[in-house]
């Protein structure tokens, strides 16, 4: 019988709070998903923790969680209002950028605008999010929070430059190219799509327009979009735009193919 955890001095409970911490989750691979419906949502992607932590007498996770009493568990919580599971999973990243749609991120130092875009992803039927120098990380706890578990379900990819991304590339700039939903309409069977997001106030540098077959905007009132909001309609207008094909099985596949996972499942 395992005895439940009383004291937030646990070492296990300890590296909870060094993996909030950047440069831990990069040294180690690993990452935390913090609360029930993101322990739901990895197990619903077939994602294993490495282990767990949840509340005494929850039953929440499987196996590999351990009993906390609330106290202690809400001591290592990133939460203000605590939480009742904390699982750590394996950081998976993709060797290259996934078609047939795929999102491109440049300077998005918000994490939780990283994770929103991963969320818009996910309900748009991206194959990919591909990131570029910047970007902040899409494994810290706000950014996962904010994915809604979509973490789990869209591929990942670090990309040296745009010559890596799949498709026909399209530059979002505001108030600047053609209107996005005109130049969706052109692109409709496209094949593939890469969506090149810039920072909300810097945008794009003007090498990366300069490198796109597109540049194109979204006609607005005002000055700006918040980025993962300018995300979110891009991809609402170009999700119809690739050739024919089933997005998600192409992404499932692909994913499951072309990731590794830097720690594996003790």
């Amino acid at each position: 019988m395992t005895t439940t955890i009383e004291s937030p001095h646990n070492p296990g409970l300890r590296d909870l709070r060094r993996l909030q911490r950047r440069r831990e989750r990069a040294r180690s691979g690993r990452f935390l998903a913090e609360g029930e419906d993101l322990i739901a949502a990895a197990a619903e992607a077939g994602w294993e923790p490495l282990q767990g932590y949840r509340a005494a007498g929850s039953g929440l996770g499987g196996e590999r969680f351990r009993d906390v009493t609330p106290a202690a568990l809400a001591a290592v919580s990133a939460l203000g209002s605590g939480t009742r599971a904390i699982g750590v999973y394996p950081q998976r990243w993709c060797q290259t950028a996934l078609g047939p749609l795929c999102v491109y991120l440049h300077g998005l130092a918000d994490p939780g605008n990283v994770g929103t875009v991963l969320r818009c992803a996910h309900a748009f039927g991206a194959s990919s999010v591909a990131l570029g120098p910047g970007c902040a990380d899409p494994y810290s706890p706000k950014a996962v929070r904010a994915s809604m578990g979509a973490i789990f379900a869209v591929a990942l990819a670090r990309v040296p430059d745009v010559a890596a991304l799949p498709g026909v590339h399209v530059a979002l700039a505001a108030h600047a190219g053609r209107p996005l939903r005109e130049l969706a309409e052109e692109l409709r069977q496209a094949g593939a799509l890469s969506l090149l997001v810039g920072a909300e106030r810097e945008g794009l540098p003007a090498d990366l327009l300069a490198a796109c077959q597109h540049v194109a905007h979204i006609p607005i009132h005002g000055d700006s979009l918040n980025a993962a909001t300018a995300a979110a309609i891009a991809l609402y207008e170009l999700s119809d735009s690739i050739g024919p094909g089933s997005n998600a099985s192409q992404r499932v596949d692909s994913q499951s193919a072309a990731t590794t996972s830097r720690v594996q499942p003790s």
